[in-house]
């Protein structure tokens, strides 16, 4: 099939503009005629130049304004294939405008909207077409969108706030770790030549500096290779091996300061997307079996599915949870409390606000603690090239007679 970028008007006469992919320019018009537009012109596009991949990504604040507008539209009564429509010729994205295109046919050719996201899982992940198919079933569109909307938003947040945690010290990182560098191989052996050339007895830290300047300078593709390589060798055991693949998520889990906050940040994903699966009438097992594929941790995936299979076997909710071992007690006793009461979908919301919270007290400490702890460590190390340097130097100082 070819791929061809149209113009074309609606029954109302206004204008459409989009790609579409079509067998031939007769195929192309009739799939237009279907979806209630007439063609005016139309320009095929080579496939390496209109491929979804050149023509970018859908982004997240794409899906957010995307579900507000369909929350909007089903709670006013629009018609979803009217709606599509709408969004179709005024959205911006030229990759989402193509995916509503295709959506928007499939509609016209019956299919309901969760079986017109599933087609797009690059777009649409399954939790995602799974609170829609539930919305559909139940009649909730409207809240399924709202709520969709809103754990968007929040994951947006906290990754916006990741980065604000990382970029700042890591451009501190690279700047000092690169005038460091830049000392030991030009600097050091210069004034190492001239201590030598003066016989002078060097103090232990400026013989420490020296050696690891000579060392750097001599094994240089040793200190920079090294790591580079270990790189590539951890990525290729991690893709090729799943046994690597879940020691490297366990000990993401454990990894001092990072490990505690990245497992708070899983848990309160699995948590949130929990709640809004059970919420919008989906099964405790259904649910659990969703979530399994979007922590991205083999280790709590693991987890997840030892606890389907304890649910199946007859045990509760509560008891499952607290077998896992990474639930803190008081999260324990909201879902023993929402299971007794017959309010499961508030507790699991209590939960999901619970980790939202501490998640965010987490990344804001850490983001404190990381700009003072960076300053010392770094600060440490120029402090102790300066001590090595300047320390025979004042030597030399106090033994010149003037």
């Amino acid at each position: 099939m070819a791929t061809y970028r149209y113009k074309a008007i609606d029954r109302s006469g206004r204008p459409a503009r989009g790609g579409l992919d079509a067998v031939n320019e007769v195929d192309l018009e009739l799939r237009l005629r279907r979806m209630g537009l007439d063609l005016i012109t139309y320009q095929q596009v080579e496939r390496q130049a209109s491929a979804f991949a050149a023509a970018g990504k859908v982004t997240r604040q794409d899906l957010i304004n995307f579900c507000f507008d369909m929350e909007q539209m089903s709670r006013s009564g629009i018609p979803m294939l009217d709606g599509l429509r709408d969004m179709r010729d005024t959205i911006e994205n030229p990759r989402f405008r193509d995916v509503l295109t295709v959506m928007t046919e499939d509609m016209e050719g019956g299919r309901v909207l969760s079986q017109c996201m599933s087609a797009h899982p690059e777009v649409f992940d399954p939790v995602f077409a799974s609170l829609i198919r539930a919305g559909e079933q139940t009649g909730q569109l409207p809240e399924v969108f709202k709520n969709l909307a809103d754990s968007l938003r929040w994951l947006d947040e906290l990754l916006s706030q990741t980065r604000r945690l990382l970029i700042l010290p890591l451009l501190t990182l690279i700047v000092v770790l690169g005038v460091l560098v830049a000392l030991l191989i030009f600097l050091v052996p210069q004034i190492a030549q001239l201590f030598k050339s003066m016989g002078l007895a060097l103090p232990v830290q400026t013989k420490v500096l020296i050696a690891v300047s000579g060392f750097l300078t001599q094994y240089w593709y040793v200190v920079f290779g090294l790591p580079v390589a270990v790189v590539v060798v951890l990525v290729v055991a991690v893709r090729r091996s799943s046994q690597a693949a879940y020691l490297w998520d366990y000990a993401k889990l454990h990894l001092p300061l990072v490990g505690p906050t990245l497992q708070k940040i899983i848990l309160s994903r699995f948590a949130n997307t929990f709640a809004l699966l059970y919420r919008s009438g989906i099964t405790v097992l259904e649910s659990i079996k969703t979530c399994e594929d979007i922590v991205n941790n083999r280790v709590i995936s693991d987890g997840l599915a030892r606890a389907g299979q304890q649910i199946s076997a007859g045990e509760s909710l509560t008891e499952t949870f607290q077998n896992l071992g990474v639930f803190p007690p008081l999260v324990i006793r909201m879902l023993r409390v929402g299971e007794n009461t017959g309010a499961l979908d508030n507790a699991l919301m209590n939960v999901t606000y619970f980790y939202n919270r501490d998640v965010k007290e987490s990344v804001d400490k850490a983001q404190k603690m990381l700009g003072p702890v960076m300053t010392l460590v770094l600060g440490g190390m120029l402090a102790f090239v300066v001590w090595a340097v300047l320390g025979p130097v004042y030597d030399i100082l106090g033994k010149i007679k003037f």
